[in-house]
């Protein structure tokens, strides 16, 4: 579904990618890890053809985005949607109104009732129906990464991109956001996740890749990287882990 192959990136002359390359299979959930400021949020603005890598190339569905003018690559961007960290909502719209906000700007023939049909559905996968007439400021923060994953999903996306998805969130509703990305798998789409917590990526990950100062370190499945001889991927995570450094060991 996606290939990252080789790919260098430097902004304002500083390298942030280093020789990056990575494989995200169809359907899958893979999980980007890393320190802040090693590069992993820069990876999904290549993957959405935000910012151009001067070296590589990156294949998304297919289709070579690497030197492609905006306006091709547009088409490949619609193929995916991004959930941001801090779910930017629209206060002033109701949950409803959030959901179906961009469904007229991908399809300029929908109608009101076609619109009301795929919020219902959306809400209904995402544990919201009921809340359509609340505002953004009278929901949890759980609900509200509810609302941007519902948002998300009414384009209906291939691809997901989530940037830190559980970040400033408590334990019950972490898990029901986490459970949420995995149940994804039902509707056939692949999700890319950025996350520092270790847990969550041990928890919802079919591969695993560690970055460190804009290079992958070790790419694989959560067994391959627990059991890694890797002393920057042990370490890193025992950093953050110490006190769950048990999980290194089983």
């Amino acid at each position: 579904m996606i290939d990252l192959k080789n790919i260098s990136l430097s902004l304002n002359g500083r390298l942030i990618l280093k020789n990056v390359s990575l494989h995200i299979q169809e359907n899958t959930t893979s999980v980007i890890l890393g320190s802040s400021g090693a590069g992993k949020s820069t990876i999904l603005k290549a993957i959405l053809g935000l910012i151009r890598a001067q070296s590589g190339e990156v294949i998304v569905d297919g289709e070579n985005i690497t030197s492609r003018p905006e306006s091709e690559i547009l088409e490949v961007r619609r193929k995916m949607a991004m959930v941001f960290q801090g779910n930017a909502l629209f206060d002033s719209l109701t949950v409803e109104e959030n959901t179906g906000f961009f469904l007229k700007e991908k399809n300029k023939s929908i109608t009101p009732a076609q619109v009301k049909a795929k919020v219902d559905e959306v809400l209904s996968f995402v544990n919201l129906t009921g809340n359509e007439d609340l505002y953004p400021d009278e929901l949890s923060g759980g609900m509200k990464k509810r609302l941007a994953i519902a948002r998300a999903l009414a384009l209906d996306p291939k691809i997901i991109l989530f940037d830190e998805p559980t970040t400033g969130l408590d334990p019950i509703n972490s898990k029901a956001v986490l459970s949420l990305i995995e149940k994804l798998k039902e509707r056939g789409t692949t999700s890319v996740i950025v996350t520092h917590i270790l847990n969550d990526a041990i928890t919802i990950g079919d591969v695993l890749t560690i970055i460190n100062e804009g290079r992958v370190v070790e790419s694989g499945s959560v067994k391959k990287i627990l059991n890694t001889k890797n002393e920057f991927v042990k370490e890193f995570f025992y950093e953050i882990y110490q006190d769950n450094s048990f999980i290194i060991n089983n």
